[in-house]
């Protein structure tokens, strides 16, 4: 049987790089954990939104006032859920092209301890800290 350089049992060559397969499988799973919270956290959103209107309609002016409050609270996590289920979505198609634990900036390996922390993640921690610094 032939064997191939740096090719593991269990490893998986995706894109020019060797990822564990069981690595892969546990990242993919946690996502989706991970994106069916957000789908759930969402919902309840939804549901606490509608609650606070109909409290709105019948309150007085400190109720109206704090749910003013809450609901813009609700609303910037509402798009900070959204935001990071489009992350996780798109870490989960990089998974299904085998690019997935590959740098979107300069293209090398992202380090698992940087997956494993932060499973969407799609750039290396010196492109993302570059990328923050030109956001500023």
């Amino acid at each position: 049987m032939l064997k191939l350089p740096g090719k593991r049992c269990g490893a998986v060559k995706k894109g020019g790089y060797i990822m564990n397969q069981k690595f892969l499988n546990s990242m993919k799973k946690q996502l989706q954990e991970q994106r069916k919270s957000i789908i759930e956290s969402l919902a309840s959103q939804t549901d606490d939104m509608k609650n606070l209107v109909k409290t709105v309609e019948s309150g007085d002016e400190a109720d109206v006032a704090a749910d003013a409050i809450d609901r813009t609270l609700l609303t910037a996590l509402g798009t900070q859920d959204a935001k990071r289920l489009q992350q996780i979505d798109n870490a989960l198609d990089r998974i299904i092209q085998g690019k997935y634990g590959r740098c979107i900036g300069c293209g090398k390996d992202i380090p698992q301890a940087r997956l494993e922390a932060l499973p969407y993640t799609q750039m290396c921690i010196t492109c993302a800290s570059a990328e923050e610094r030109r956001n500023r």
